[in-house]
């Protein structure tokens, strides 16, 4: 798998030149419109991690690759990325115009913590669909911070880091009501789900051909999250309806087939970095339970 893009990188790519801007002083954010689509133009988004956040508000239909899924835009979103999950986007030719902004770790350097909220979490939710009333509202977020952006007001980066969790907060406040009350009750077998659910995404994607997976199985787990496997076992049975094994083992599949399609990876060097020993191990492991060779699949 490739680095992470960097915002240097970003720029050198869009424009050719990096901006004096780009200080990490205060840490580093930019905002930029998006275009509608032209016949005939080339544009693509490769699937790569970034190494900064971007917050998007896109107007028209487009597919993000997010990881293992593919979430559909059919209208408009307001889309979150994060360093931790690798993307791509795709099917541009509907797409009408956007805004997005984009920011790095040291732009919220003692201020708030970023990733507390959940559009930043690994199992939350980084899509959000809205109407056309809710475009109008954060366009309104965004064109205020154009207008702080190019402010001569001392404070100027203050206020764009309270607009940016104003866009943090109205994704976040468009969730149901319903999903919120349920997250408020969750019992002991959901709070324990979210822990394995958190570490297990933690591990992924592997950037590194050298370093391989630390947990691997259901002891591993419960090791870390100080319970008895039994116990790991009854309440992710219990929140799931699957064993800790079962999970380990889908998400494992799901993460070799992302590696064999988008990295230029080996099948040995993906064996190693998913946890096995041995190349024949992952094989054997990846044909039981897909019916075709890591071979057979990366070739169709």
């Amino acid at each position: 798998m490739k680095k992470p893009e960097s915002i240097k990188e970003l720029y050198e790519y869009k424009f050719g030149s990096i901006p004096e801007s780009l200080s990490k002083e205060i840490g580093h954010f930019n905002l930029f419109r998006v275009e509608p689509f032209k016949e005939g133009e080339v544009r693509t988004i490769p699937y790569r991690r970034r190494d900064y956040y971007k917050i998007m508000l896109i107007e028209g239909k487009s597919d993000i690759f997010y990881a293992d899924r593919v979430v559909h835009v059919n209208k408009q979103a307001l889309v979150f990325s994060n360093p931790m999950i690798p993307y791509k986007w795709d099917n541009f030719m509907a797409i009408k115009g956007g805004i997005y902004c984009i920011f790095d770790d040291e732009f919220f350097i003692n201020q708030t913590q970023i990733t507390e909220y959940s559009v930043y979490q690994p199992t939350g939710n980084h899509v959000f669909e809205l109407t056309d009333a809710q475009v109008l509202d954060v366009i309104s977020i965004f064109e205020r911070m154009f207008n702080e952006i190019e402010s001569d007001y001392v404070h100027k980066f203050d206020v764009l880091r309270n607009q940016v969790l104003e866009l943090i907060h109205f994704a976040m406040k468009t969730e149901s009501s319903l999903r919120m009350n349920k997250k408020n009750e969750l019992n002991a077998s959901s709070r324990i789900h979210m822990l394995f659910d958190d570490l297990l995404e933690r591990q992924f994607p592997v950037d590194d051909v050298n370093k391989s997976i630390a947990l691997k199985n259901a002891s591993d787990f419960a090791h870390h999250l100080n319970v008895h496997t039994n116990h790991l076992n009854r309440a992710l049975k219990e929140a799931t309806g699957k064993t800790t094994s079962t999970l380990i083992t889908e998400r494992l599949l799901r993460e070799a087939k992302t590696m064999l399609r988008n990295s230029t990876w080996n099948i040995s060097e993906i064996a190693f970095s998913l946890g096995f020993k041995e190349t024949t191990h992952f094989s054997n492991f990846f044909k039981k339970h897909l019916e075709q060779s890591p071979t057979e699949f990366r070739s169709h």
